[in-house]
């Protein structure tokens, strides 16, 4: 069989073989994995690569997978040139890449570009959290370790204790062997764990700094990642950035970085992108990287960017119906009781006038205004409050208050659009 031809020009796997033969400058492999003198003869740089990629691309990712690929599947086979490479050089191969897969990235990113595949009129911002191999139960500052190692110490120094006070009695009253013989296991294990503890302070002399002057937990497996909150629970990982082209959707920018604030990312992930941003290219972003710093910052370096706040959608009558597209939560993850719903008046059943600057309440009666303005969720805000001549003896009370027992009087605040100040809404009441 022609393993050559097996590639047919115009599919990936042929432009993926031809790229990393021809275009991609793949040296920096080459003294890595170079090991005639020493041993048996190594797999051709380029090879593994391949092999790699072509299986990411159809999505197996483990090295386990890639192996049975390489033996089963003819395209695999004519990229490995019927090799079949061992799963652990797989593993060991992707695991080691460190930057030099950094420098193959930039190589694809001139080739795209050549090809005119990136427009650079827009780039467009997003992340996801990614779980890392390390124990969140392994997190925290370094006061949190020494506290841990102390108390390790300590409860290894009251067993010792006991022992001896146990060897000075009467043969009698000892316990039996194998009671014995667990105490000193669990011994050793605190003063191991004590120990290794010790060698991680010693290693790691600072805390890691955070957000604002902030510490960030450490973590003693894996010091890069971070403890994070997800819609799935707490995990310990990285938050993976990518930055992707509009005209032809190719990824330009993409890092993982041990911080769950996407708030924090925004900035590095520009700058990270400086060579290949034009004088008008567009950056965009969602909510969860707004922040009134990232904006004086972009405003600062001169970069037009649309980062909406989180209140964008709420002010726009565009999404007014957009809560009945959203997918319903997993029943077997989301485990909160159904609310039940509302009796009370909302905000809603409360007429304002805007030019009076007079609100009404269901059962009639004029609300007053404190006459102060104030900015709540990009709204410039009025507040008004009943009076206690009128709502003390109303009839509507168990339908207006949450509390009339307590609650004497009902408030509301009414938000008028800083774009559009001839639209309002009410903002909220209690």
């Amino acid at each position: 069989m022609d393993l050559e031809a097996q590639l047919l020009p115009g599919t990936f796997e042929h432009a993926l073989s031809h790229l990393l033969d021809h275009e991609i400058d793949l040296s920096a492999f080459d003294a890595r994995f170079k090991n005639d003198d020493t041993g048996a003869t190594a797999f051709p740089p380029a090879m593994l690569p391949k092999v790699v990629l072509l299986a990411y691309s159809r999505g197996v990712i483990s090295s386990r997978g890639i192996e049975r690929l390489c033996r089963d599947h003819v395209i695999f086979i004519a990229l490995s040139g019927d090799s079949c490479p061992h799963f652990t050089t797989i593993a060991a191969f992707i695991s080691g890449l460190g930057d030099l897969i950094g420098q193959v990235f930039k190589q694809v990113l001139l080739v795209c570009d050549a090809q005119g595949l990136i427009g650079r009129e827009m780039f467009a911002i997003d992340g996801v959290k990614l779980p890392s191999n390390a124990s969140k139960q392994r997190s925290g500052t370094r006061a949190d370790f020494t506290h841990q190692a102390d108390k390790m110490e300590a409860a290894v120094q009251t067993l010792l204790k006991r022992h001896r006070e146990t060897d000075s009695t009467d043969n009698a009253d000892k316990p039996e062997p194998s009671l014995r013989a667990k105490e000193a296991q669990r011994i050793e294990k605190l003063q191991v764990e004590a120990r290794r503890i010790r060698a991680w302070l010693t290693a790691n002399p600072n805390d890691r700094p955070g957000s604002r002057g902030t510490i960030r937990k450490s973590n003693q497996t894996d010091n890069e990642s971070a403890k994070m909150a997800t819609s799935k629970g707490v995990i310990q990982g990285y938050t993976g950035v990518a930055a992707v082209d509009a005209k032809h959707q190719v990824i330009v920018e993409a890092q993982a970085h041990g911080t769950g604030s996407e708030q924090e990312l925004l900035l590095p992930v520009v700058k990270a992108l400086e060579s290949v941003l034009a004088q008008d290219t567009l950056i965009t972003a969602d909510a969860g990287y707004h922040s009134e710093a990232n904006l004086a910052a972009l405003a600062e370096l001169e970069r037009d960017a649309l980062i909406p706040d989180k209140h964008m959608r709420a002010r726009d009558e565009r999404f007014a119906d957009s809560d009945k597209h959203k997918q319903a939560p997993d029943p077997l993850h989301d485990k909160s009781k159904a609310k039940k719903a509302s009796t009370l008046y909302t905000p809603q059943d409360f007429q304002f006038d805007r030019e009076a600057k007079r609100c009404v309440c269901p059962a009639g009666q004029a609300l007053y205004g404190n006459g102060k303005e104030c900015n709540i969720g990009g709204y410039i805000a009025m507040k008004f409050k009943g009076s206690e001549t009128s709502c003390v003896p109303c009839t509507q009370r168990d339908q207006c208050l949450r509390t009339p027992e307590k609650t004497k009087v009902r408030q509301v605040v009414v938000g008028v659009n800083y774009l559009d100040r001839s639209a309002t809404t009410i903002l909220a009441g209690g």
